[in-house]
C-alpha cells in the first residue's frame, strides 16, 4: 500500500511560477515509476507527465512541454512539478501518481497507475 501527498498548490498569475510537492509512503519508492496528471472542472483527467524510477527520464504531455519539469529525490521519497510560465488553462486539480504494478495500459492513461493522491487546487488568474 502507497500513500501519497500533495502539497505546494495555489492561486499565481499567468506567467508564474509553483512547484508542488508530492510525499510517498509505502512500498520502496525507487522501484515504482510517478506520474503527475490534472483534472480541470467538467473535463476529464488529462496526464500532465511522468518520472522514470531512478528519475533519469521524465516525459511530458505536449501542453506542458518547455514549461514543466517532473524531478524526483529517492531519498526523500518525493517527487517534484516544478511548473513555470503558467498559463490561465493550467488551472486545475492536480494529482500525482504510483505505477506501482506497472501494468497493461500505456503510460499516459490513468488506468496505469495504482495509487493517487488527493490532489492539490493551481489556479492561474488573467
Amino acid at each position: 500500500q502507497v500513500q501519497l501527498v500533495e502539497s505546494g498548490g495555489g492561486l499565481v498569475q499567468a506567467g508564474g511560477s509553483l512547484r508542488l510537492s508530492c510525499a510517498a509512503s509505502g512500498g520502496t519508492f525507487s522501484t515504482y515509476a510517478m506520474g503527475w496528471f490534472r483534472q480541470a472542472p467538467g473535463k476529464e483527467r488529462e496526464f500532465v507527465g511522468r518520472i522514470s524510477r531512478s528519475g533519469g527520464s521524465a516525459y511530458y504531455a505536449d501542453s506542458v512541454k518547455g514549461r514543466f519539469t517532473i524531478s524526483r529525490d529517492n531519498v526523500k521519497n518525493t517527487v517534484y512539478l516544478q511548473m513555470n510560465s503558467l498559463k490561465p488553462e493550467d488551472t486545475a486539480v492536480y494529482y500525482c501518481a504510483a505505477d506501482f504494478h506497472s501494468g497493461s495500459y500505456y503510460p499516459g492513461s490513468p488506468r496505469r497507475y495504482d495509487y493517487w493522491g488527493q490532489g492539490t487546487q493551481v489556479t492561474v488568474s488573467s
